[in-house]
């Protein structure tokens, strides 16, 4: 799983838009108010995922941070 912290308005356009990908990755929102995001991503799908993240951070000017998983 991958944790992102991003700003609570991009979360449905992130959401929308790694879940386009079909059988990438699920998105659930683990705290709405701190904006922190889990991706379940399918196995061999992790470097795709985080291309994709730091694509939308660049091109699309995402405010997006990975956090440490803790448990």
């Amino acid at each position: 799983r991958i944790l992102v912290r991003v700003r609570p308005e991009d979360i449905a356009y992130l959401r929308a838009t790694l879940e386009s990908y079909d059988g990438m990755a699920v998105v659930s929102t683990l705290d709405p108010r701190k904006a922190v995001i889990e991706l379940r991503v399918s196995p061999g799908c992790e470097g795709l995922a985080l291309e994709i993240l730091d694509s939308l951070a660049r091109s699309e000017g995402l405010d997006l941070a990975l956090v440490p998983d803790v448990g």
